[in-house]
């Protein structure tokens, strides 16, 4: 795989992650751009103790554009896009409308009220394919693999940037997430902190190691295995399966049989297994209810500088979809509480899931 960097005529970097070692990147960004946005602003909300970001910058993203406006196709003679080439395989840029940024300057917070301090960081958009009509799920193993070869090239080129904590690799899909682009694409977030739900688990991993000498991860994912009722798919390297304290309707865990913090440190065959298994998972999402499945697909990553040895890389992939239909809805008690209520029970699901991903495979 060949990888090239360029700079758009902002001044954003755009990789191109190329399938074939003898692929020529020439293409100019030819628009007229305004520079890039003014760095964000966090706020620390001293209740929860957690960063909350102002991007006022964001609400001018684009919302839904027509294919003929799609700014993730390739360009083309009569529309020049955020990609310079008329084709290409994967590609990683520097988003548009961030939330964080690297022109931001590393500053300790303010103490006065409300705390501030700037948001550095990076946010990037990463396009899976050229089709706009394709998804997640159409993709070919390869290029499943390319997607996954440019996560990890990213988590470990973002986790050197001055001021970054945490690197977060992951795809929204579907309006009922919120996308604001159809065409299938990822993202991927460089935090300035490391985050509250990753904080939450390492504190729990923490005191199970501290009680036990062992990874609390490694140890829910043997459980799993050795239950058996909730294993959707396993090869050499690799299980899915919905956890017993699934609190989504559908939610899978893919892990790897290693302990490792995030995905650059996958082995070259970790990674070549990992791509059917996590094509499997999302074909069999959409083919439970014979539709598109909104889902999150997020990719938890150890920090980058602490408790990396508590940390256990895994993919958390779940729809707010209960049925045909029917949507979950975080209201009171999740959003409000963080108490969650799950309608379907974790085997339940787990058998429509395993039903549905051999449909896919006949």
């Amino acid at each position: 795989m060949k990888h090239t960097s360029i700079r758009l005529a902002d001044g954003r970097e755009l990789i191109y992650f190329d399938e074939a070692d003898d692929a020529v990147r020439a293409s100019v960004d030819q628009r007229d751009l305004a520079a890039p946005p003014a760095p964000t602003q966090l706020r620390r909300d001293p209740l929860t103790e957690e960063w909350v970001a102002i991007a006022s910058s964001r609400q001018g993203r684009p919302l839904l554009p027509p294919t003929s406006e799609c700014p993730l196709c390739p360009s083309k003679p009569d529309y020049f896009t955020e990609i310079p080439a008329d084709d290409y395989d994967v590609v990683v840029f520097e988003n548009r409308f961030p939330s964080f940024s690297t022109s931001a300057p590393i500053e300790p917070a303010s103490d006065d009220y409300p705390s501030t301090r700037p948001g550095v960081g990076r946010c990037e958009v990463v396009c899976f394919t050229p089709d706009h009509e394709s998804s997640f799920g159409r993709l070919s193993e390869t290029r499943v693999r390319t997607v996954l070869a440019a996560l990890a090239q990213r988590t470990a080129e973002l986790s050197q940037v001055p001021g970054v904590e945490q690197v977060f690799c992951f795809e929204n899909r579907g309006v009922e997430i919120g996308v604001t682009m159809h065409h299938p694409h990822g993202q991927i977030y460089a935090y300035p902190y490391v985050t509250p739900k990753t904080r939450q688990h390492l504190a729990a991993a923490r005191r199970h190691h501290e009680a036990t000498g062992r990874n609390l991860y490694a140890d829910v994912l043997a459980a799993e295995i050795a239950d058996g009722a909730r294993v959707l798919a396993r090869n050499d390297h690799w299980t899915a399966f919905v956890p017993a304290f699934a609190r989504w309707p559908f939610e899978v865990h893919l892990a790897p049989h290693r302990q490792v913090p995030d995905l650059a440190a996958l082995s070259d065959e970790e990674r070549e297994a990992a791509a059917p298994l996590w094509l499997s998972l999302v074909r069999g999402f959409d083919a439970l209810f014979d539709a598109p499945m909104p889902y999150i697909g997020a990719w938890h990553q150890a920090p980058v500088r602490e408790d990396r040895e508590l940390a256990y890389l895994h993919l958390q992939l779940f729809s707010i979809r209960r049925g045909p239909g029917k949507l979950k809805y975080l209201a009171g008690s999740e959003s409000a509480m963080g108490a969650f209520v799950n309608d379907i029970p974790p085997e339940e699901s787990a058998s429509a899931l395993r039903a549905a991903m051999q449909a896919t495979l006949s």
